[in-house]
């Protein structure tokens, strides 16, 4: 049970990667698997984790491998308090292991996001929920002059959702932003416009998704597109279009029409935006992590914290 102190602290709603890191810490230690752990940067974001209090690494792989690595990279208490589990089947061994409550999440080591996620999406494994797994990763927003965590989903696994896909989409992000303490996210529906166009597919199931979350399908959630990127950040563009839906300008979370259009946004803001970055993968049992092999340790220790905390709501 939460302390009374961590019990305010997590209605409300997280606007830094600071912040993230301190919620979590709240939260107490989760037990995280780095799945193929002879990985210098996992390594280096599970030993940040591990001092920050917020994970219990359990170290998924060959073991001499990962033995050797980190004591290469000084991570000589990592070593000394991690949990050590040799295979040669990282990946279906962490998908058990989740399957079984021994660990709550897991993270991306030295093997690719597909076999990762084969693992976790096969039957036998028992961690599917019927749900679509969707990315959702949150950047720092600094556009309207304050600072606040901003979602972009899914730049990491759907390549081109239909309307379906689209909704389950929504949903999880809907979940994820609920988790950081927002009462009713503000969901984004993403095109190149804001007229709706037969000519503009995106445009046409962002119209259908605002009128299932006008109908209630989404719950305590604003859900409402087309929009543009700006038009969905800035509510000073907003005004010049004459949008005046309250969402407009002040989107928690914005849904992309593809893959690329995704993977394009999220790379711009960490990129050209100089922001640093978290992601979290839902629909399944349970969190998982999949940042890219050119993330940096401090955003993989992000990554973690943000898993932690999906993983408590």
């Amino acid at each position: 049970m939460l302390s009374s102190t961590a019990a305010v602290s997590s209605k409300r709603e997280i606007t830094s990667f600071g912040e993230l890191r301190r919620r979590a810490q709240l939260l107490g230690a989760k037990r995280v698997a780095i799945v193929v752990a002879d990985d210098e940067v996992a390594l280096t974001a599970a030993d940040g984790a591990l001092h920050l209090g917020f994970a219990a690494p359990v170290l998924i792989g060959d073991e001499r491998k990962i033995r050797t690595l980190a004591e290469a990279l000084g991570l000589h208490d990592l070593v000394a308090r991690a949990e050590f589990v040799g295979t040669e089947d990282a990946a279906t061994v962490a998908a058990q292991m989740a399957r079984d409550g021994q660990v709550d999440l897991l993270l991306k080591g030295h093997l690719r996001t597909d076999e990762l996620l084969h693992a976790v999406l096969d039957k036998r494994a028992g961690l599917r929920t019927g749900r679509l797994l969707s990315d959702v990763l949150l950047y720092e927003d600094t556009l309207a002059g304050e600072r606040r965590l901003v979602g972009i989903t899914d730049g990491g696994l759907n390549v081109s959702p239909n309307l379906e896909q689209k909704k389950q989409i929504v949903q999880n992000a809907i979940e994820v932003m609920r988790s950081l303490g927002g009462a009713r996210p503000k969901i984004a529906l993403m095109s190149a416009t804001e007229a709706v166009s037969e000519s503009v597919p995106s445009s046409v199931d962002a119209r259908e998704l605002t009128r299932m979350g006008e109908s209630g399908q989404f719950g305590d959630a604003t859900v409402f597109g087309p929009l543009a990127l700006d038009c969905a950040l800035l509510e000073s563009a907003a005004r010049a279009k004459g949008i005046e839906h309250p969402l407009a300008g002040h989107a928690d979370c914005m849904v992309v029409p593809n893959i690329e259009a995704g993977n394009l946004l999220a790379k711009s803001a960490k990129y050209l935006g100089g922001s640093q970055c978290a992601h979290v993968v839902a629909g399944a049992k349970v969190p998982i992590l999949i940042p890219s092999r050119v993330e940096s340790a401090d955003d993989k220790v992000n990554s973690i914290a943000l898993g932690v905390i999906f993983a408590s709501w």
